[in-house]
């Protein structure tokens, strides 16, 4: 029997300890948990400097999972990520060994993941999809669990290569990061204008609870209302033209039904509302549907037209 009450209080631990490193972003970090929980990969969007990397980096270790960082360039090989044969002599002999990437982790943060060609960007989809990479013909399994967590920048469009809707679509959400509040703004300059104190974090999950996490999160009952909910959003942004030039797929179904379960989750209830359903609607489809000329002309955000959709669908 799941003691939501119980998971409650350890989110609420992870958040404290977050806390000693990261000033608010309580919204980030909750759907950053919610792909995790869904053993799913997240794409985060937002200027420089709002902490993105520095999340990611400690939640990997209040985790206790094996963190790498990629950090995309023009020049960044396939091999620079996945790893490649080196000609090894042991005794007079030479034999190839393979020498693992830094894909070969837990937590996999892809830095401007839109400033890689993209054949590099392509290296990342086995992994992300799979869970494995082939290299030279021989299948690599990679250590579970897995998350690949990307990051690129809405602006300074020179010198990248938009994400294929293909690759876009292997994301369960697209978060959007914004500034902080004024007075989170005043207590980040407050601690890191001063001596810096290192901090010691502990511990809160471990691979074998974030595995039951993610068996917990599919358990979590949803009622057949809502599955219609879910279903009627969806087919929404297939058929409204006047806004939408291409919806979403199936896929979206399936994840705004299981993000909006892990958003339960965190919450400490033990079923899904219909404002989980409406809060989770924007990460996982504002990357997943195309505007047509006329809305962009109008300035509308694909964040307006999901708006849009959760308003008329009753």
């Amino acid at each position: 029997m799941v003691e939501y009450e119980k998971l409650k209080q350890k989110f609420n631990q992870l958040s404290n300890e977050m806390s000693k490193v990261i000033v608010g972003q309580r919204e980030m970090i909750d759907q950053i948990m919610v792909a995790i929980m869904c053993d799913a990969n997240a794409l985060l969007e937002s200027y420089p400097g709002l902490g993105k990397t520095l999340t990611i980096k400690t939640l990997a270790e209040v985790m206790d999972l094996k963190f790498s960082r990629i950090q995309n360039t023009p020049d960044l090989m396939p091999s620079d990520i996945t790893g490649t044969q080196i000609i090894e002599e042991v005794k007079g002999m030479r034999s190839f060994k393979f020498q693992k990437g830094p894909i070969f982790a837990n937590i996999v943060l892809a830095d401007e993941i839109n400033r890689a060609t993209p054949k590099t960007q392509s290296a990342l989809l086995e992994a992300m999809q799979e869970k494995q990479v082939t290299v030279a013909n021989t299948t690599y399994p990679l250590e579970r669990p897995f998350f690949v967590l990307a990051t690129q920048n809405p602006i300074e469009q020179e010198g990248t290569y938009q994400l294929p809707e293909a690759q876009t679509d292997r994301f369960l959400l697209k978060i959007k990061i914004e500034y902080p509040n004024y007075n989170d703004e005043l207590e980040i300059i407050e601690r890191y204008t001063k001596a810096i104190q290192s901090q010691n974090l502990k511990k809160v999950l471990d691979k074998q609870s974030i595995t039951l996490l993610q068996d917990f999160t599919r358990q979590v009952p949803v009622a057949n209302d809502l599955k219609k909910r879910v279903l009627d959003i969806v087919t929404a942004t297939r058929k409204n033209p006047d806004m939408i030039e291409y919806g979403a797929s199936p896929r979206a179904s399936i994840g705004l039904i299981l993000a909006s379960k892990a958003k339960a989750l965190i919450d400490g209830r033990a079923f899904v509302s219909e404002k989980d359903i409406n809060a989770m609607a924007y990460p996982v489809l504002r990357h997943r549907i195309i505007l047509n000329f006329e809305a962009e002309r109008k300035g509308m955000s694909t964040d307006d037209a999901i708006k849009k959709l959760i308003e008329k669908v009753k």
